[in-house]
């Protein structure tokens, strides 16, 4: 026995060893930094990479943590229905003590609060492995520049909120500002220092980027986020009660629409095929827009040998602006866009980001509805035109032969007129 004890002793006296090793070998202590104009621009430049407008008008987070808790997140409410064992915390943020509690889908009619607790930490804990980076000007943070192996690294302190007050966390960006990793300083880690990636980032269908698994220096740990998801359901049930008011099923089924734009460009423009005829001037083309190079120009209904690539290209780019004035409200759910909902003068309105396409990738409108969803107006907010909300109606809708609506004019904040001619769509 007395030799058993012996081994013991000595196994433990080797890990308390090892573990002493480790320590002064990897602890780092916490990096001093800057405080002020610099470090919150590079929490800006930051935030802006990862889209935080998108991220505050998202309304929906769903993840998991290891496969242990499992989160949906009501952002606009303030509600986590967090998950784990047998246990179901309806978690309302704003007010903790009434919150919901269910066991084995049974409603607890008096929950112990340590469950409620136990939520509490589990949400602030597993949500900072998700959306950390989008929190840098959260109350009570500080923010401070430091130089770390001669790059920028953003220092973030919490000096209080969540279940460890008192935390640091140095963040790695790469070029484009985006975070890569970060070091932590906490009260539940001795070791200073410790790292941990924030790569593996998701594209989710809000525009926010979400990482789906982190690996940790400590031992090689690795955290599985579990299916990320984020979603603006209330901005999607709006998008899909515009598109049946304007009969969008009529639109994906006509084959042809005709308009102008301002009388100046005309276009008959075949769906199906995906062909347009685009005419100005004495010019024609008869525009492929997929394979660009098939395209032919006409110039005075004399087809040149070989297309003017210029030509085709304005053509393109004339295409893409002039049918956006026609068919703008039937494309609210097309590749790269993104919806949101913004309150303007306490009522709902749809935002509509476009991260793809067109000849100007980045652009956002802001909806504005009728009592029957009908488009009535939108504000342009258009970077690369320094256009920050100029506002344009969308009015005098008719119905086609092929029973969609379109609209036949627009009239902008100083009163001028774009009308788009004689309108048709047909089959």
């Amino acid at each position: 026995m007395k030799k058993l004890f012996k081994i013991i002793g000595i196994i433990l006296l080797l890990i308390i060893v090892s573990a002493g090793i480790y320590y002064f070998t990897t602890s780092e202590p916490l990096p001093e930094g800057k405080q002020g104009k610099e470090a919150d621009a590079l929490a800006e430049n930051m935030l802006n990479a990862l889209n935080i407008d998108a991220y505050k008008n998202t309304e929906i987070l769903e993840w998991s943590f290891r496969n242990e808790h499992h989160y949906k997140w009501i952002k606009r409410s303030n509600v986590v229905v967090v998950k784990w064992d047998e246990n179901t915390v309806h978690l309302f943020l704003n007010e903790p003590q009434k919150s919901l509690v269910d066991v084995k889908g049974i409603e607890v009619k008096n929950p112990d609060p340590k469950i409620i607790k136990q939520a509490q930490d589990f949400f602030n804990n597993d949500s900072f492995w998700l959306v950390a980076p989008y929190k840098v000007f959260d109350a009570g943070t500080e923010r401070r520049l430091v130089k770390y192996n001669d790059k920028d690294a953003l220092l973030i302190t919490y000096t209080s909120g969540g279940s460890t007050p008192g935390d640091s966390y140095l963040w790695f960006l790469d070029e484009n500002y985006l975070p890569t990793s970060f070091k932590m300083w906490t009260s539940i880690i001795p070791i200073g220092g410790v790292s941990a990636t924030w790569s593996d980032l998701k594209d989710t269908k809000t525009g926010i980027k979400l990482p789906t698994k982190h690996k940790l220096s400590l031992f090689g740990l690795e955290i599985n986020m579990g299916e990320v998801t984020s979603e603006n359901s209330k901005a999607d049930i709006l998008a899909n009660n515009i598109l049946k008011a304007i009969k969008h099923e009529a639109y994906k089924n006509t084959r042809f629409i005709e308009w102008s734009f301002g009388g100046k460009r005309h276009f008959k423009w075949d769906k199906e095929k995906h062909i347009v005829d685009v005419s100005w001037d004495s010019i024609r083309v008869q525009l492929y827009p997929r394979n660009k190079e098939n395209s032919s120009v006409f110039i005075n209904n004399k087809k040149q040998e070989i297309a003017n690539t210029e030509v085709v290209k304005k053509a393109w780019d004339i295409f893409n602006n002039d049918s956006f004035w026609l068919v703008a409200p039937h494309k609210l759910f097309d590749n790269g866009t993104i919806r949101s909902i913004q309150k303007v003068d306490d009522k709902e309105v749809l935002l509509v980001k476009y991260t793809t396409g067109g000849t100007t990738p980045g652009d956002s409108y802001l909806w504005f509805v009728d009592e029957n969803y009908i488009p009535k107006s939108y504000k342009m907010f258009v970077p690369s035109k320094k256009m920050n909300g100029v506002p344009a109606t969308w009015q005098d809708w008719i119905t086609t032969e092929s029973s969609t609506l379109l609209p036949t004019n627009h009239v902008f904040g100083n009163g001028n007129i774009l009308s788009m001619g004689t309108v048709k769509g047909y089959n």
